[in-house]
């Protein structure tokens, strides 16, 4: 007798599934190794993410294709950026108590927001071409290039206090944007490639051209954010 997903799951649930254990791989890789080798492996989360789509599209999905879609979501693009926002407090030398205590509280809301956000994406916005509030793959891509760029700048140490205070202002910031009202469009495909580009940059080579490549990374993450709802030319 065989397990039932064998023979119900296509090639793009599979990859999906590899998504998902990135997820817990750069969650462990935050706490045990760094925080910015676990933004990498959150940001490769992001282009297994949008290669699920294009195979889905092209060859179609499975039945359970969506809810596994948002399981793996809540691993790579949830979690994993949270205990990164984490880690990096940890990382500070001589950090205090309370900081750290104010890091998990951030990391809290994003998770609480993420999921919230993911559920309520899944139940109204699937089929639709827009959603309401900044998409979790967004979130963890700008906390992802955030944490590669930075240590990318500095070394691998963070310099003074700026690097987890930011990241944890950050983490908030994108929590509560995560469930606003604000309507986000889908990327268009040859958008959505150019980004996947940068990204693999980003994640193999974050230290050439002086970080160039995460930094850009961050750059169109943020122009994505503060200016899709408004100017993006996504067809009606």
């Amino acid at each position: 007798m065989q397990p039932r997903f064998v023979g119900r799951l296509s090639a793009a649930d599979v990859v999906t599934v590899a998504n998902a254990v990135l997820g817990f791989a750069a969650t462990v890789t935050a706490v045990a190794v760094s925080p910015s080798f676990a933004a990498r492996l959150v940001l490769l989360g992001a282009i297994a993410d949008g290669l699920d789509g294009v195979l889905a599209r092209r060859y179609g999905s499975s039945a359970a294709g969506s809810m596994l879609d948002s399981l793996a979501d809540v691993s790579t693009f949830v979690v994993a950026p949270a205990v990164i926002t984490v880690s990096l407090a940890r990382a500070l030398p001589g950090a205090d108590p309370e900081r750290f205590v104010v890091a998990v509280v951030a990391g809290g809301l994003f998770v609480g927001a993420g999921v919230l956000r993911l559920g309520m994406y899944a139940a109204f916005d699937a089929d639709a071409h827009s959603t309401e509030g900044v998409p979790t793959t967004l979130a963890a891509t700008l906390l992802a290039a955030l944490a590669v760029a930075n240590v990318t700048a500095v070394g691998t140490t963070i310099a003074g206090v700026a690097g987890p205070t930011i990241a944890v202002a950050v983490t908030v910031a994108l929590a509560v944007a995560m469930l606003a009202p604000i309507t986000y469009p889908d990327l268009l495909a040859g958008d959505a490639l150019i980004l996947g580009v940068v990204q693999a940059f980003a994640v193999l080579a974050p230290n050439a051209l002086d970080g160039a490549f995460p930094l850009a990374l961050l750059l169109c993450a943020l122009a994505y954010l503060l200016l899709s709802p408004h100017f993006y030319w996504r067809e009606a």
